[in-house]
């Protein structure tokens, strides 16, 4: 029994370093735009059943219980938590944030890819592009301004306006779309704030702003990450004293193993 406990205890200090991880990796988004927080989910390994409940014993008599021995835990899922995060005013006019459900679809050299970051900016043919220095993804369906655009105009439905030079208004000029999964936590991340759609997630709902169940855009503003640094701390407080508790369980039954090997020499 006490060598099963060595190994029960060890799962569970895999298993917390498993949460670790994860809250390492929440902390070091907590800037990131459009970031979505996630969270290790945990579930029990089998049990040794010594004795079945509902049994019968010598008088013929139903036992209410049984015996049974668990052999540790393990990492079931990390759940990616969706909620929204704070609007930040940048100012910026290709800027753009999700008030609600959805994502803007990115054109990643024929695979379609999906985030919630609108870090928007221009590529040499005045094309929207996400603002990376390792890949021009273009923005899908493709928005591109003509060269003497002075101003750009983007409603909370996705409607373009541009004001052109010597114009003096602003006309209509296209529009954007965003995309929503009946399971959008079975994305997968792919980093770069980015997710590709899987079986889990369901496919692409494709609709405008504002319908269909998708959220509204909000232009000049950007999603921070939903990462709650105090709430981290305090789930690394707790993975930290969880830990403690596993290598104490792992000491005692080492010094178990100890008595009883010298009790056999006797």
């Amino acid at each position: 029994m006490s060598i099963q406990s060595l190994y029960t205890a060890a799962t569970g200090l895999t298993a917390l370093q498993f949460r670790l991880d994860t809250i390492a990796n929440n902390l070091a988004n907590s800037g990131t735009d459009g970031f979505k927080r996630s969270r290790a989910n945990f579930e029990d390994l089998f049990y040794r059943q010594l004795a079945f409940p509902g049994a019968q014993d010598a008088q013929g008599q139903t036992t209410g219980t049984g015996i049974a021995i668990g052999v540790g835990t393990r990492l079931s899922s990390t759940q990616i938590d969706f909620r929204e995060g704070a609007l930040e005013d940048t100012g910026k006019e290709l800027d753009l944030a999700i008030v609600g459900p959805g994502f803007f679809q990115v054109n990643d050299g024929g695979q379609v890819l999906y985030t919630r970051a609108g870090n928007f900016t221009l590529n040499q043919n005045g094309e929207m592009v996400m603002a990376s220095a390792s890949r021009g993804r273009l923005l899908e369906p493709s928005v591109a301004f003509p060269p003497d655009t002075t101003a750009i105009s983007i409603g909370t439905d996705g409607q373009i306006s541009i004001e052109q030079a010597d114009s003096g208004t602003l006309n209509p000029f296209g529009s954007i779309q965003l995309v929503r999964f009946v399971n959008p936590e079975g994305l997968l991340p792919l980093g770069e704030n980015l997710y590709a759609e899987t079986v889990a997630s369901g496919t692409a709902i494709t609709g405008d702003p504002g319908t269909n169940g998708m959220g509204i855009l909000r232009q000049s503003y950007l999603e921070t990450s939903n990462v709650e640094p105090v709430e981290e701390l305090v789930d690394l407080i707790a993975t930290q004293r969880h830990f403690e508790l596993n290598s104490q369980v792992i000491q005692a039954a080492d010094q178990m193993l100890q008595v009883i090997s010298n009790l056999r020499r006797f």
